[in-house]
C-alpha cells in the first residue's frame, strides 16, 4: 500500500495535512461522495477545513488524475479516488452510486481517426438490488 504523502509528492503536489486527509478519505470511501459529504465527514477531524479548500484540493487532484469527477446527476458532482477505468451504476430509488466492471470496447481502440481518447464515461441508471428487493417485498 502506498502512502498518500508519497503519492502527492510524486505528482508535484505539496502534501499539506488537509490534502492528505482529503485524499485518504477518498481512498477509503468508495461511496462517490459530494463536497458536502466530504466536508461533513472530515470537519470533525480537521476543524480548519473549509469547503473552499475541498473544492480547490479536488480540482488540483483532478488536474493530476488522482481523482475522477462523476457527473451522473445534473444537480451534483461526485468524486472518487482514481483506480483505473470502470463504469458506474446509479440507483434512481436510493441514489447510491456503485462501480461496475464492464469491458468497454471503445477504450481498447481508437474511436475517431486522428483523435486521442483520454476519457470514456459510461453511466448505468436503474434500480439497485437492495431497492428492487424492497419494492418486490
Amino acid at each position: 500500500m502506498f502512502k498518500i504523502k508519497d503519492l502527492l509528492i510524486q505528482n508535484g503536489i505539496k502534501p499539506t495535512f488537509q490534502r492528505i486527509k482529503i485524499l485518504e478519505y477518498l481512498q477509503k470511501n468508495d461511496t462517490h461522495p459530494t463536497v458536502e459529504t466530504i466536508y461533513s465527514d472530515l470537519y470533525k477531524k480537521v476543524p480548519t477545513l473549509s469547503k473552499a479548500t475541498i473544492y480547490n484540493t479536488l480540482d488540483i487532484f483532478r488536474k493530476h488524475s488522482l481523482v475522477n469527477v462523476l457527473t451522473i446527476s445534473e444537480t451534483e458532482m461526485r468524486y472518487e479516488f482514481n483506480h483505473g477505468p470502470h463504469h458506474h451504476f446509479q440507483c434512481r430509488v436510493c441514489g447510491k452510486i456503485v462501480d461496475v466492471e464492464v469491458e468497454c470496447p471503445h477504450s481498447m481502440k481508437p474511436v475517431l481517426e486522428g483523435y486521442i481518447l483520454e476519457e470514456v464515461h459510461s453511466y448505468f441508471k436503474g434500480v439497485c438490488r437492495n431497492c428492487n428487493t424492497a419494492q418486490s417485498a
